[in-house]
């Protein structure tokens, strides 16, 4: 797995921050990692990254994920440091999670959700889509991430064939998280679809039940193994793996 160029949206925590950790050690780094965050409190771990790393210029973006001129200024930074060369990789990791049952749920908790898990993803490949096709025009062949791709950081929880009725009660819970990834997993099978001409590879994830601030510490991955594995798996994605959801091991996961 050979890149150029990779953004990490949320890279200032958990998986992202991990993602941004593993990517600098690869026998061939790339040579942009943009890495994005919200609270400009939380990007000590970042700034110590950037500061050691050598041969990888990692350039911070402050950016929303859920504000339209955050994607639009990001955008821009991003286009004027990559060129004609493009955008190699897009990890759309940013996510929220509440836990708010049926039927005390709110509207105010769904659209949260949606808005962050499902609508944020989209305007930012929306955004980086362009670039992602500068760097795809410039290879030949089938699909690759070294080519140009986009993994979207989803759940098991947003499989409706999985939720059965032997399933823990306990994940009934999150009932907005569910349904937002569920939104997410249907949004990249149709951009997939569409966009399936122009040498994007289109990818969904899981990355299983990580201990970090979302997954808590009641996970049953550590952080490192879970993005290992997603990097492992990232490196023998193909057109085979188009606008399909699978687990950080490569494995189908139903819809």
């Amino acid at each position: 797995m050979e890149l150029e160029s990779v953004l990490v949206t949320g890279a200032n925590r958990g998986i992202g921050l991990e993602f941004v950790k593993q990517l600098i050690k690869l026998p061939k780094p790339p040579r942009f990692i943009f890495a994005t965050f919200r609270d400009e409190n939380s990007v000590k771990a970042l700034e110590k990254i950037k500061e050691e790393s050598k041969e990888t210029k990692i350039i911070l973006i402050k950016m929303d994920v859920g504000d339209a001129e955050d994607i639009e200024r990001a955008g821009s930074l991003v286009e004027e440091k990559v060129g004609e060369s493009g955008l190699n990789l897009l990890i759309n990791n940013a996510g929220v999670l509440r836990y708010q049952s049926f039927p005390e749920i709110t509207e105010e908790d769904m659209l949260f959700h949606f808005r962050i898990n499902t609508v944020a993803p989209v305007m930012v490949l929306k955004k980086m889509l362009p670039l992602l096709q500068k760097a795809s025009s410039r290879k030949t062949g089938g699909m690759s991430v070294s080519r140009a791709a986009v993994l979207n950081i989803s759940a098991l929880l947003g499989s409706i064939t999985e939720l059965t009725e032997d399933y823990p009660e306990k994940w009934l819970s999150v009932m907005s998280y569910r349904t937002s990834k569920a939104a997410l997993n249907m949004a990249m099978r149709v951009v997939a679809l569409t966009v399936k001409d122009q040498g994007v590879l289109i990818a969904n994830m899981c990355p299983g039940w990580v201990k970090t601030d979302m997954g808590t510490e009641d996970g049953i991955l550590e952080l490192p193994e879970s993005v290992s594995a997603m990097m492992e798996t990232l490196s023998r994605l193909d057109e085979s793996h188009h606008g399909t959801f699978v687990n950080r091991n490569g494995e189908t996961i139903p819809f």
